[in-house]
């Protein structure tokens, strides 16, 4: 004689089965688009406002970056007003829908008075005390008479002053802050150079 079901037992165990089922599945789901949330941040979020790659282009940064160097470069502090004096940036001297970018150091500081006397800078009417230059400056450009910053401005320098075109210059002059597209902090390339930008 066989046995028979207990009435309701195979229903339950098909039920016990379909719930774990339908459980596995919303993981699985919940899973991948967890992925593709963090994918999409990875790609499109983080080097839009957080770090970006960029590579210096030119010589006039020398002997602190030289041409090739790949940086990473921060976009977060420029937007709090964190930037310090003697900070490395990147920015687009003709506006950020503007793809050319520049890589330089500021020098001067949103409101202060800067001006360049022979070989030395003066901010403030107080002489700037640095040894960021690979050479002497041979010429002030327009900083040869003051400049006074406006409260969203920054004067820069490159650290190779015969070559650099940077604010010194009308064609560049005193970089507003919604042109500035981050703070270069870490250098990845060359390997053997690898490690934070002074």
């Amino acid at each position: 004689m066989e046995d028979k079901p207990v009435d309701g037992f195979h229903d339950l165990e098909t039920e016990v089965a379909h719930t774990e089922g339908k459980s596995s599945r919303k993981r699985i789901v919940l899973e991948i688009l967890i992925y593709i949330v963090a994918l999409y941040f990875a790609a499109f979020i983080v080097p839009r406002y957080i770090l970006q790659r960029t590579i210096v282009v030119g010589d006039s940064m020398e002997t602190t970056l030289q041409n090739g160097e790949n940086l990473w470069v921060e976009k977060i502090s420029y937007h709090f007003d964190k930037l310090k004096r003697f900070d490395v940036i990147v920015f687009y001297p003709h506006g950020k829908e503007d793809e050319e970018y520049y890589i330089k150091r500021i020098i001067g500081l949103p409101g202060e008075k800067v001006q360049i006397i022979g070989e030395e800078i003066f901010i403030n009417g107080k002489l700037l005390t640095e040894d960021f230059g690979k050479d002497p400056i041979r010429n002030p450009g327009i900083a040869a008479d003051p400049i006074f910053l406006a409260e969203d401005e920054y004067f820069v320098l490159g650290d190779n002053r015969t070559v650099s075109l940077d604010s010194r210059y009308e064609e560049v002059g005193p970089v507003k802050k919604e042109n500035i597209g981050g703070r270069a902090i870490f250098r990845l390339w060359p390997i053997n150079k690898m490690g934070p930008i002074k």
